[in-house]
């Protein structure tokens, strides 16, 4: 059985300020599930708590596998990636910007040229391995930044605002991305989106964050 992931009554606070209040969640089928809400409701503090980069003030993010609870170590944290809305790129090539989480996990050789090959082709960056990543638009960046997490086949995938910042064009070809991985069923994804169309068009199961809680929609 799958990585799952539940959510039990997270509450977060930032200076006294609550962004989330009481939020429990159950993410355990594959599929799309999109988070909307306007900028600044916590959107993102809810994806940094899942993907394990920050703690809540109460409440507990549990992974699963079959009826027991993953301990939150490096073997569990490289089964999951987060993929931010402006992507870190390194002054070097695409491909080698697409092999770094490879890389760290000790994959090298034919595998790694596979797998990097087969992501960036996915995105449509295949023709751009070569050319170094600082002269990419912020969306064919942003398209990067996906292909370097699904090199790693994460088991479930998190997608803060992927078309934030973006162009028309890439917004249209990272939706289709994102499609494209829906119809492969093999991860769990959670995005975060403020576009209410974009949600419509994306999710399997479409969630609502405002005012610290989260209601589906």
């Amino acid at each position: 059985m799958g990585l799952r992931l539940d959510v039990l009554s997270i509450s977060k606070s930032y200076s006294g300020k609550a962004v989330l209040k009481d939020c429990s969640l159950s993410f355990d089928k594959a599929g799309v599930y999109v988070l909307m809400g306007q900028n600044g409701t916590g959107k993102s503090t809810f994806l940094r708590i899942c993907s394990l980069l920050e703690n809540p003030d109460s409440g507990e993010v549990n992974y699963l596998s079959g009826d027991n609870i993953l301990i939150k170590d490096i073997g569990l944290r490289r089964r999951i990636t987060l993929v931010l809305p402006k992507v870190g790129l390194f002054n070097t090539t695409v491909f080698n910007n697409a092999a770094y989480g490879m890389k760290i996990r000790g994959i090298k050789g034919r595998e790694l040229k596979e797998r990097i090959d087969s992501a960036l082709n996915f995105v449509g960056l295949l023709h751009k391995k070569s050319q170094n990543a600082l002269t990419l638009s912020s969306g064919e960046a942003q398209r990067l930044g996906i292909a370097r997490a699904l090199a790693i086949e994460p088991e479930i995938l998190f997608l803060d605002e992927p078309t934030a910042s973006v162009d028309e064009e890439n917004t249209r070809i990272i939706e289709d991305i994102i499609l494209n991985m829906k119809k492969e069923r093999r991860s769990i994804i959670i995005i975060t989106t403020h576009d209410g169309v974009q949600a419509g068009r994306l999710s399997d199961r479409l969630l609502l964050l405002d005012k610290g809680w989260i209601v589906e929609r």
